[in-house]
């Protein structure tokens, strides 16, 4: 007979893991307020959650990843993570992109929020949206709908999840903002806080160059030769 639980202490479908390691407040204190768009410039232009919006008003979020992996439209490993996160964590669940229930609402916003986590993001449904938009916790979603979720399981806590694009691993620095929701590991951290604030002061330049007028008008037309283009 074909053997499909995942191991000996866990159905198949449901598993937690062991928490991941602390990425460390000076991270998140270097991340804090961090553009989303300088990260996904920094990280080549092509990672970062297509479709996530903000419910929540405009707070910036940066945190600590707690994954979870549940069954479309159900929220029973949701509620036990929220149980497990620690201050600081942010709750990024693969609800699978489904758009049919929600699978995180207004109770266990408060109770988020009583934990002391720092947002949450969905790839899938959130409803209560009125309580959201109080900006207290950044939530990212694909959407709201009205449609509440089963709590029967199963799910899984602590693992990698896909989430509208963006490959997510326990752990990972989770940055949102108005444009959207970046995720980095923790090994590329210090190389990437380094070409961020490069990027940042490269701009800042830029800015004042267009404020004082110095800005080379040629620039552009030196780009359109070099394509070739006969300027």
């Amino acid at each position: 007979m074909l053997e499909v639980a995942q191991n000996q202490q866990w159905p198949a479908g449901y598993m937690i893991n062991p928490r991941a390691a602390e990425l460390g407040s000076h991270w998140l204190e270097a991340f804090r307020g961090m553009p989303s768009a300088i990260l996904s410039d920094c990280l080549g232009r092509n990672v970062g959650g297509l479709g996530l919006k903000p419910y929540h008003g405009t707070r910036h979020l940066c945190g600590q990843a707690l994954t979870v992996r549940v069954r479309p439209g159900d929220n029973l490993m949701i509620l036990k993570a929220i149980q497990l996160a620690q201050p600081g964590d942010v709750l990024v669940i693969d609800g699978s992109a489904d758009l049919t229930r929600a699978v995180v609402g207004g109770i266990m916003r408060a109770m988020a929020i009583k934990t002391g986590i720092a947002g949450i993001v969905v790839n899938g449904a959130i409803r209560d949206h009125d309580e959201w938009l109080e900006g207290d916790l950044p939530v990212f979603a694909l959407g709201c709908v009205h449609r509440g979720p089963s709590t029967d399981g199963g799910g899984e806590i602590n693992v990698p999840v896909s989430c509208a694009g963006l490959v997510v691993n326990p752990g990972d620095l989770v940055i949102g903002d108005a444009d959207g929701v970046v995720a980095v590991s923790a090994a590329e951290l210090p190389a990437l806080h380094a070409r961020c604030s490069e990027l940042l002061d490269r701009e800042a330049g830029i800015m004042r160059a267009i404020e004082e007028g110095t800005l080379d008008p040629a620039r552009f037309d030196a780009l359109l030769r070099s394509k070739g283009c006969p300027l």
